[in-house]
């Protein structure tokens, strides 16, 4: 499993991103390896692709999670106190709940693989 975050999604939606061509093909070379995000990217991504894009954007992107392009992630209460632990860490970027959960994400499946636009805190939290 890929995960993938806000930014990545941002780019595969605009064509005017100036990452959409590599979104695109990072996509493309994936297949058929599957992505997992978490819900807080996807409330993220929906009122970023709704501020950028339209609704139609927001709905296209929530109809692609029910024909399976991706899955998500179920964070539970006990990941809470580790989210919290990783703001308070990365307070300096900041780190926001999407950031932190992708990291809980990756520390389930035991690698970073992370699809982002966001390289310099993804770093970071490496």
């Amino acid at each position: 499993m890929v995960i993938a975050d806000t930014g990545f999604w941002l780019a595969l939606a605009n064509s005017k991103d100036k990452y959409h061509d590599i979104a695109s093909i990072r996509l493309t070379e994936l297949s058929p390896e599957p992505l997992v995000t978490t819900w807080p990217v996807v409330t993220e991504t929906c009122y970023l692709l709704g501020a950028r894009i339209g609704v139609q954007a927001q709905q296209l992107f929530l109809s692609n999670y029910i024909a399976g392009a991706f899955s998500l992630f179920d964070l539970t209460p006990s990941h809470v106190p580790r989210i919290i632990a990783l703001m308070k860490k990365y307070a300096n970027l900041p780190m926001d709940l999407a950031d932190a959960s992708l990291v809980i994400l990756a520390e389930h499946l035991g690698h970073g693989r992370i699809l982002s636009t966001d390289e310099r805190d993804f770093e970071a939290y490496r």
